[in-house]
Protein backbone atom coordinates (compact mmCIF):
# COMPACT_ATOMS: atom_id res chain seq x y z
CA UNK A 1 0.00 0.00 0.00
CA UNK A 2 1.02 3.38 -0.77
CA UNK A 3 1.94 6.06 1.65
CA UNK A 4 0.25 9.22 2.44
CA UNK A 5 -0.20 12.67 3.14
CA UNK A 6 -1.65 13.40 6.15
CA UNK A 7 -5.33 13.48 6.00
CA UNK A 8 -6.50 13.46 9.44
CA UNK A 9 -8.83 16.12 10.51
CA UNK A 10 -12.31 17.33 9.34
CA UNK A 11 -11.76 16.52 5.75
CA UNK A 12 -10.91 12.82 6.63
CA UNK A 13 -13.60 11.58 5.60
CA UNK A 14 -14.27 10.03 2.18
CA UNK A 15 -15.46 12.69 -0.36
CA UNK A 16 -19.13 13.59 -0.72
CA UNK A 17 -20.44 11.83 -3.63
CA UNK A 18 -20.16 14.09 -6.46
CA UNK A 19 -22.77 15.32 -8.88
CA UNK A 20 -24.41 12.94 -11.38
CA UNK A 21 -23.40 15.64 -13.64
CA UNK A 22 -19.71 16.01 -12.89
CA UNK A 23 -19.36 11.89 -13.21
CA UNK A 24 -20.59 11.75 -16.88
CA UNK A 25 -20.21 14.94 -18.40
CA UNK A 26 -16.53 14.31 -19.21
CA UNK A 27 -15.68 11.26 -21.57
CA UNK A 28 -12.32 10.92 -19.68
CA UNK A 29 -11.12 8.46 -17.33
CA UNK A 30 -11.46 9.50 -13.77
CA UNK A 31 -9.00 11.21 -12.28
CA UNK A 32 -7.63 12.41 -15.73
CA UNK A 33 -3.88 13.13 -16.28
CA UNK A 34 -3.18 16.06 -17.91
CA UNK A 35 0.08 16.88 -19.67
CA UNK A 36 0.83 19.91 -18.17
CA UNK A 37 2.75 22.18 -21.03
CA UNK A 38 3.23 18.81 -22.36
CA UNK A 39 5.94 16.07 -20.21
CA UNK A 40 7.88 18.78 -19.31
CA UNK A 41 9.71 17.27 -16.76
CA UNK A 42 11.42 15.56 -19.39
CA UNK A 43 11.49 17.76 -22.49
CA UNK A 44 11.53 21.71 -22.68
CA UNK A 45 8.06 22.85 -22.14
CA UNK A 46 4.92 23.70 -24.60
CA UNK A 47 7.12 21.87 -27.57
CA UNK A 48 5.31 19.34 -29.45
CA UNK A 49 7.76 16.88 -28.34
CA UNK A 50 6.21 17.48 -24.96
CA UNK A 51 3.04 17.38 -26.16
CA UNK A 52 3.27 14.06 -28.21
CA UNK A 53 5.62 12.63 -25.12
CA UNK A 54 3.19 13.36 -22.39
CA UNK A 55 0.02 11.24 -24.84
CA UNK A 56 2.74 8.06 -24.90
CA UNK A 57 2.97 8.12 -21.27
CA UNK A 58 -0.58 8.06 -21.23
CA UNK A 59 -1.95 11.09 -20.55
CA UNK A 60 -5.34 11.78 -20.97
CA UNK A 61 -4.72 15.34 -22.41
CA UNK A 62 -2.15 18.23 -23.68
CA UNK A 63 -2.18 21.80 -21.93
CA UNK A 64 -0.75 24.47 -24.03
CA UNK A 65 -0.68 28.04 -22.40
CA UNK A 66 -1.68 30.69 -25.24
CA UNK A 67 -0.01 33.95 -25.75
CA UNK A 68 -0.02 36.04 -29.25
CA UNK A 69 2.93 37.19 -31.44
CA UNK A 70 2.13 40.80 -33.22
CA UNK A 71 0.29 38.92 -36.04
CA UNK A 72 -2.28 37.77 -33.74
CA UNK A 73 -1.65 33.89 -33.74
CA UNK A 74 -2.23 31.78 -31.03
CA UNK A 75 1.35 30.30 -30.26
CA UNK A 76 1.98 28.21 -26.80
CA UNK A 77 4.14 30.06 -24.31
CA UNK A 78 3.84 29.50 -20.28
CA UNK A 79 4.68 33.53 -20.72
CA UNK A 80 4.67 36.23 -23.73
CA UNK A 81 8.23 36.91 -21.96
CA UNK A 82 10.24 34.54 -23.51
CA UNK A 83 13.92 35.18 -22.81
CA UNK A 84 13.76 32.07 -20.71
CA UNK A 85 12.20 29.59 -22.62
CA UNK A 86 13.83 30.26 -25.91
CA UNK A 87 17.14 31.01 -27.60
CA UNK A 88 15.79 34.56 -28.14
CA UNK A 89 18.77 36.50 -26.14
CA UNK A 90 21.67 34.71 -28.50
CA UNK A 91 19.77 35.73 -31.35
CA UNK A 92 21.71 39.52 -32.02
CA UNK A 93 19.10 40.40 -34.92
CA UNK A 94 16.66 40.49 -32.12
CA UNK A 95 18.31 42.68 -29.60
CA UNK A 96 16.95 45.66 -29.80
CA UNK A 97 13.70 43.78 -29.63
CA UNK A 98 14.01 43.84 -25.57
CA UNK A 99 12.15 45.69 -23.49
CA UNK A 100 10.70 46.44 -20.29
CA UNK A 101 6.88 46.54 -19.35
CA UNK A 102 4.42 46.28 -16.78
CA UNK A 103 2.30 42.81 -17.33
CA UNK A 104 -0.54 42.50 -14.57
CA UNK A 105 0.83 44.45 -12.16
CA UNK A 106 4.53 43.50 -12.72
CA UNK A 107 7.37 45.01 -14.48
CA UNK A 108 9.11 42.53 -16.57
CA UNK A 109 12.29 42.79 -18.84
CA UNK A 110 12.89 40.62 -22.02
CA UNK A 111 11.74 39.88 -25.12
CA UNK A 112 7.66 39.38 -25.53
CA UNK A 113 5.65 37.46 -27.81
CA UNK A 114 3.65 40.14 -29.26
CA UNK A 115 6.29 42.23 -30.55
CA UNK A 116 7.50 38.96 -32.73
CA UNK A 117 5.31 37.90 -36.19
CA UNK A 118 5.09 34.51 -36.31
CA UNK A 119 7.60 34.20 -39.11
CA UNK A 120 9.83 35.86 -36.41
CA UNK A 121 9.21 33.48 -33.73
CA UNK A 122 9.42 29.94 -35.96
CA UNK A 123 13.52 31.07 -36.24
CA UNK A 124 13.54 31.31 -32.78
CA UNK A 125 13.91 27.47 -30.99
CA UNK A 126 12.65 26.37 -27.04
CA UNK A 127 14.88 25.54 -24.46
CA UNK A 128 14.87 24.10 -20.62
CA UNK A 129 13.06 26.92 -18.30
CA UNK A 130 14.61 25.61 -15.24
CA UNK A 131 17.95 24.11 -16.08
CA UNK A 132 18.65 23.85 -12.30
CA UNK A 133 16.67 21.49 -11.40
CA UNK A 134 16.02 19.76 -14.46
CA UNK A 135 19.93 19.43 -16.58
CA UNK A 136 18.85 16.93 -18.51
CA UNK A 137 16.20 18.28 -20.55
CA UNK A 138 18.78 20.84 -21.67
CA UNK A 139 20.06 17.79 -23.79
CA UNK A 140 16.53 19.35 -26.28
CA UNK A 141 17.76 23.02 -26.38
CA UNK A 142 17.61 24.33 -29.64
CA UNK A 143 15.94 21.62 -31.20
CA UNK A 144 12.32 22.36 -30.75
CA UNK A 145 10.08 25.46 -32.18
CA UNK A 146 7.31 27.18 -30.83
CA UNK A 147 4.40 25.85 -31.67
CA UNK A 148 0.93 27.28 -32.39
CA UNK A 149 -2.53 26.25 -31.12
CA UNK A 150 -3.16 25.06 -34.53
CA UNK A 151 -0.37 22.96 -34.32
CA UNK A 152 -1.35 21.20 -30.79
CA UNK A 153 -4.44 20.88 -32.21
CA UNK A 154 -3.15 19.07 -35.51
CA UNK A 155 -1.08 16.74 -33.14
CA UNK A 156 -3.80 15.44 -30.70
CA UNK A 157 -5.95 14.49 -33.81
CA UNK A 158 -2.54 12.99 -35.59
CA UNK A 159 -2.25 11.05 -31.98
CA UNK A 160 -6.05 10.12 -31.66
CA UNK A 161 -6.16 8.20 -34.82
CA UNK A 162 -2.53 6.59 -33.59
CA UNK A 163 -3.61 5.71 -30.51
CA UNK A 164 -7.33 5.22 -30.79
CA UNK A 165 -7.68 7.57 -27.42
CA UNK A 166 -9.69 10.56 -27.78
CA UNK A 167 -7.15 13.04 -26.93
CA UNK A 168 -7.71 16.34 -25.49
CA UNK A 169 -6.27 19.99 -25.34
CA UNK A 170 -6.60 22.35 -22.04
CA UNK A 171 -5.46 25.38 -23.28
CA UNK A 172 -5.13 28.61 -20.64
CA UNK A 173 -5.12 32.40 -22.22
CA UNK A 174 -2.34 33.96 -20.49
CA UNK A 175 -2.43 37.49 -19.32
CA UNK A 176 -5.83 38.32 -21.33
CA UNK A 177 -6.59 41.65 -19.53
CA UNK A 178 -3.14 42.41 -21.02
CA UNK A 179 -3.50 41.18 -24.53
CA UNK A 180 -6.79 42.94 -24.60
CA UNK A 181 -5.63 46.14 -23.76
CA UNK A 182 -2.93 46.27 -26.97
CA UNK A 183 -5.51 44.95 -29.59
CA UNK A 184 -4.51 41.17 -29.26
CA UNK A 185 -7.62 39.41 -27.46
CA UNK A 186 -6.97 36.10 -27.08
CA UNK A 187 -10.62 34.90 -26.55
CA UNK A 188 -11.63 35.94 -29.59
CA UNK A 189 -8.62 34.31 -31.72
CA UNK A 190 -8.95 31.05 -29.62
CA UNK A 191 -12.81 30.94 -30.26
CA UNK A 192 -12.21 31.35 -34.00
CA UNK A 193 -8.85 28.89 -33.93
CA UNK A 194 -12.08 26.19 -32.29
CA UNK A 195 -14.45 26.95 -34.59
CA UNK A 196 -12.37 26.12 -37.44
CA UNK A 197 -11.59 22.65 -36.56
CA UNK A 198 -15.16 22.27 -35.65
CA UNK A 199 -14.72 21.94 -31.84
CA UNK A 200 -17.00 24.68 -30.71
CA UNK A 201 -19.33 22.23 -28.82
CA UNK A 202 -19.66 20.95 -25.76
CA UNK A 203 -18.66 17.36 -27.17
CA UNK A 204 -15.35 18.73 -28.56
CA UNK A 205 -12.37 17.19 -26.55
CA UNK A 206 -11.57 20.74 -24.92
CA UNK A 207 -11.64 22.34 -22.03
CA UNK A 208 -10.21 26.21 -21.63
CA UNK A 209 -9.17 27.47 -18.52
CA UNK A 210 -8.34 31.09 -17.06
CA UNK A 211 -7.11 32.73 -13.70
CA UNK A 212 -8.78 35.56 -14.71
CA UNK A 213 -13.31 35.14 -14.76
CA UNK A 214 -14.06 38.01 -17.28
CA UNK A 215 -12.23 35.94 -20.24
CA UNK A 216 -14.51 32.56 -19.29
CA UNK A 217 -17.53 34.48 -19.37
CA UNK A 218 -16.47 35.73 -22.49
CA UNK A 219 -15.47 32.59 -23.90
CA UNK A 220 -18.76 31.22 -22.79
CA UNK A 221 -20.59 33.44 -24.50
CA UNK A 222 -18.52 32.79 -27.72
CA UNK A 223 -17.38 29.11 -27.98
CA UNK A 224 -19.70 26.79 -25.91
CA UNK A 225 -17.11 24.38 -24.67
CA UNK A 226 -15.99 23.37 -21.23
CA UNK A 227 -14.88 26.20 -19.19
CA UNK A 228 -12.50 25.86 -15.79
CA UNK A 229 -11.62 28.71 -12.99
CA UNK A 230 -8.26 28.85 -12.12
CA UNK A 231 -7.46 29.25 -8.55
CA UNK A 232 -4.15 30.27 -7.13
CA UNK A 233 -2.27 30.29 -3.86
CA UNK A 234 -2.79 33.87 -3.26
CA UNK A 235 -3.65 37.11 -4.55
CA UNK A 236 -6.54 38.05 -7.23
CA UNK A 237 -7.36 38.05 -10.76
CA UNK A 238 -5.84 40.54 -12.67
CA UNK A 239 -9.27 41.56 -14.31
CA UNK A 240 -10.61 41.66 -11.05
CA UNK A 241 -7.31 44.05 -9.75
CA UNK A 242 -7.79 46.36 -13.08
CA UNK A 243 -11.62 47.18 -12.57
CA UNK A 244 -11.53 47.28 -8.79
CA UNK A 245 -13.07 44.50 -7.78
CA UNK A 246 -11.57 43.35 -3.83
CA UNK A 247 -12.50 40.11 -4.40
CA UNK A 248 -9.67 37.25 -4.52
CA UNK A 249 -8.90 34.18 -4.84
CA UNK A 250 -9.53 32.85 -1.28
CA UNK A 251 -12.99 34.55 -1.64
CA UNK A 252 -13.28 32.48 -4.46
CA UNK A 253 -12.87 29.07 -2.94
CA UNK A 254 -15.80 30.08 -0.31
CA UNK A 255 -18.97 28.44 -0.63
CA UNK A 256 -20.38 31.60 -2.58
CA UNK A 257 -17.62 32.31 -4.29
CA UNK A 258 -17.60 29.04 -5.67
CA UNK A 259 -21.86 29.21 -6.63
CA UNK A 260 -20.42 32.06 -8.80
CA UNK A 261 -17.91 30.43 -10.49
CA UNK A 262 -20.87 27.55 -11.41
CA UNK A 263 -22.91 30.10 -13.18
CA UNK A 264 -20.49 30.21 -15.92
CA UNK A 265 -17.60 27.42 -15.73
CA UNK A 266 -17.73 23.87 -15.65
CA UNK A 267 -15.22 23.17 -13.12
CA UNK A 268 -11.99 24.91 -10.91
CA UNK A 269 -8.34 24.45 -11.46
CA UNK A 270 -6.99 25.08 -7.55
CA UNK A 271 -3.64 24.93 -6.64
CA UNK A 272 -2.33 21.97 -5.01
CA UNK A 273 -2.46 24.04 -1.46
CA UNK A 274 -5.75 24.99 -1.87
CA UNK A 275 -6.72 21.57 -1.34
CA UNK A 276 -3.68 20.14 1.13
CA UNK A 277 -2.31 23.05 2.33
CA UNK A 278 1.73 23.32 3.83
CA UNK A 279 2.90 24.81 6.98
CA UNK A 280 4.68 27.80 6.28
CA UNK A 281 7.29 27.52 9.00
CA UNK A 282 8.31 23.55 8.64
CA UNK A 283 7.05 22.75 4.96
CA UNK A 284 5.15 19.68 6.42
CA UNK A 285 1.57 18.90 4.62
CA UNK A 286 -1.65 19.70 6.75
CA UNK A 287 -4.89 18.24 6.74
CA UNK A 288 -6.48 18.65 4.11
CA UNK A 289 -9.57 21.64 3.11
CA UNK A 290 -13.32 20.66 1.97
CA UNK A 291 -12.87 22.24 -1.23
CA UNK A 292 -12.70 19.03 -3.36
CA UNK A 293 -16.31 18.42 -1.89
CA UNK A 294 -17.75 21.78 -1.71
CA UNK A 295 -17.05 22.29 -5.21
CA UNK A 296 -18.45 18.51 -5.87
CA UNK A 297 -21.32 19.69 -4.38
CA UNK A 298 -22.23 22.41 -6.62
CA UNK A 299 -21.58 19.92 -9.96
CA UNK A 300 -18.25 20.90 -10.63
CA UNK A 301 -15.05 19.20 -11.64
CA UNK A 302 -11.77 19.58 -9.82
CA UNK A 303 -8.26 19.64 -11.68
CA UNK A 304 -5.50 20.41 -9.53
CA UNK A 305 -1.67 21.79 -10.26
CA UNK A 306 0.66 21.24 -10.56
CA UNK A 307 2.13 18.12 -9.62
CA UNK A 308 5.91 17.13 -10.18
CA UNK A 309 8.42 14.54 -9.31
CA UNK A 310 11.26 17.31 -7.91
CA UNK A 311 11.67 17.61 -4.23
CA UNK A 312 10.95 21.29 -4.14
CA UNK A 313 7.84 20.76 -5.60
CA UNK A 314 6.79 18.12 -2.58
CA UNK A 315 6.04 18.92 0.80
CA UNK A 316 9.15 18.42 3.34
CA UNK A 317 7.44 14.98 4.68
CA UNK A 318 7.46 13.71 0.82
CA UNK A 319 11.51 14.75 0.16
CA UNK A 320 13.95 12.38 -0.31
CA UNK A 321 17.49 13.48 0.71
CA UNK A 322 18.38 17.53 0.61
CA UNK A 323 18.65 17.59 -3.58
CA UNK A 324 16.08 20.00 -4.83
CA UNK A 325 16.20 18.72 -8.16
CA UNK A 326 16.00 14.84 -6.94
CA UNK A 327 12.92 12.74 -7.00
CA UNK A 328 10.85 12.29 -3.85
CA UNK A 329 7.87 10.26 -2.95
CA UNK A 330 5.53 11.76 -6.21
CA UNK A 331 3.42 8.64 -5.89
CA UNK A 332 2.37 9.34 -2.37
CA UNK A 333 0.93 12.82 -2.95
CA UNK A 334 -0.82 11.76 -6.45
CA UNK A 335 -2.58 9.08 -3.96
CA UNK A 336 -3.83 11.49 -1.45
CA UNK A 337 -5.01 13.59 -4.04
CA UNK A 338 -6.99 10.72 -5.93
CA UNK A 339 -8.30 9.29 -2.81
CA UNK A 340 -9.36 13.55 -2.22
CA UNK A 341 -11.54 13.08 -5.12
CA UNK A 342 -9.67 14.92 -7.54
CA UNK A 343 -10.91 14.59 -11.20
CA UNK A 344 -7.72 15.32 -12.65
CA UNK A 345 -4.07 16.45 -12.04
CA UNK A 346 -1.76 18.94 -14.17
CA UNK A 347 0.95 16.89 -14.08
CA UNK A 348 4.87 17.56 -15.80
CA UNK A 349 5.49 14.04 -15.41
CA UNK A 350 2.62 12.12 -17.02
CA UNK A 351 3.81 8.74 -16.29
CA UNK A 352 4.38 9.04 -13.05
CA UNK A 353 0.55 10.20 -12.65
CA UNK A 354 -0.58 7.45 -14.75
CA UNK A 355 1.02 4.67 -12.63
CA UNK A 356 -0.08 6.15 -9.63
CA UNK A 357 -3.35 6.12 -11.31
CA UNK A 358 -3.65 2.58 -11.97
CA UNK A 359 -2.04 1.56 -8.07
CA UNK A 360 -5.01 3.61 -7.04
CA UNK A 361 -7.70 1.95 -9.79
CA UNK A 362 -6.33 -1.53 -8.09
CA UNK A 363 -6.92 -0.61 -4.61
CA UNK A 364 -10.33 0.62 -5.07
CA UNK A 365 -10.91 -2.56 -7.01
CA UNK A 366 -9.64 -4.77 -3.81
CA UNK A 367 -11.41 -2.66 -1.57
CA UNK A 368 -14.99 -3.41 -3.03
CA UNK A 369 -14.35 -6.81 -3.78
Amino acid sequence: MLSSLAVSGPAEAAPAPRAEEVAERLSLPEPAVIGHRGASGYRPEHTLAAYKLAIQMGADVIEPDLVSTKDHVLVARHENEIGGTTDVASRPEFANRKKTKVIDGQTITGWFTEDFTLAELKTLRAKERIPSLRPHNTLYDGRYQVPTLQEVIDLAREETRRTGRRIWIYPETKHPTYFRSIGLPLEEALAATLKRNGWAGRNAPVLIQSFEPGALQRLDRLVGVRLVQLIDEKGAPADFVAKGDPRTYDDLVKPEGLKWIATFADGIGPAKKRIVPWDPRTQQALPPTTLVRDAHELGLLVHSWTFRNENQFLPADLRRGTDPGGYGDAYAEYETFYRLGVDGVFSDNPDTAVDARADFWEQQERQAS
